[in-house]
């Protein structure tokens, strides 16, 4: 089990991000973030990095592009016991990320607002949220992701009994959580785009 060291923060559901923020801070983790997450743990007192700091470049495109970069995935995806892999990471200055806590833009929320648009909906489709979260899930064996703040308390706790690492079952099960909450997103996505109709729908005016 190894410690976990660099956490990357970015939710739409705040609900306790601030508390999780300091805890982690509290055991040595140095923490990324983006957007409104990383104002949140911000004003809450506990430091963070804007993840423009590790990609070298700003967000962008009305928050379309943040953490879609080598130096995010790279982060994330490396076996970190393939020589290879460590190697193409000392090369172009990666670093892993031990930890992603990533909640999705709220879809289902949206569209099921009175009068909501399909621009509206197609400006909800979260892109770097669901990649992150598949990424990590992948590596498992060596990435903690967590999708739902019900989990922080667990994986905080595991943390604290293990000397700052999780165990690769927990690895697992959250894992397999992220791929059940990425499948049920894309469901809902289809759901709604097959109601759209191209014919009358004011979109395609």
């Amino acid at each position: 089990m190894a410690k976990i060291e660099r956490a990357l923060i970015s939710v739409t559901d705040k609900t306790g991000v601030v508390e999780l923020a300091r805890d982690l801070h509290g055991m040595g983790v140095e923490i990324i973030s983006t957007g409104g997450t990383a104002r949140a743990i911000r004003e809450g007192g506990v430091p963070v990095r804007d993840v423009s700091e590790i990609t070298g470049f700003p967000e962008m495109m009305d928050g379309r592009v943040k953490t879609l970069h080598p130096k995010v995935h790279g982060g994330i995806l490396a076996l970190r016991d393939n020589p290879v892999h460590a190697a193409q990471m000392a090369e172009h200055g990666i670093r892993p990320l031990d930890l992603i806590v990533v909640n999705l833009y709220a879809f289902e929320k949206t569209v099921a607002r009175e009068g909501v648009t399909l621009a509206d909906a197609i400006e909800n489709i979260d892109i770097g949220g669901p990649t992150m979260l598949r990424s990590s899930a992948k590596n498992f064996r060596f990435v903690t992701v967590v999708v739902d703040p019900a989990d922080y308390g667990k994986v905080l706790d595991e943390m604290r009994a293990n000397g700052g690492a999780t165990t690769l079952r927990t690895r697992f099960e959250l894992a397999r959580k992220v791929f059940a909450t990425t499948c049920r997103y894309d469901e809902a996505i289809t759901r709604y785009l097959s109601g759209i109709d191209p014919v009358s729908d004011p979109y395609f005016a």
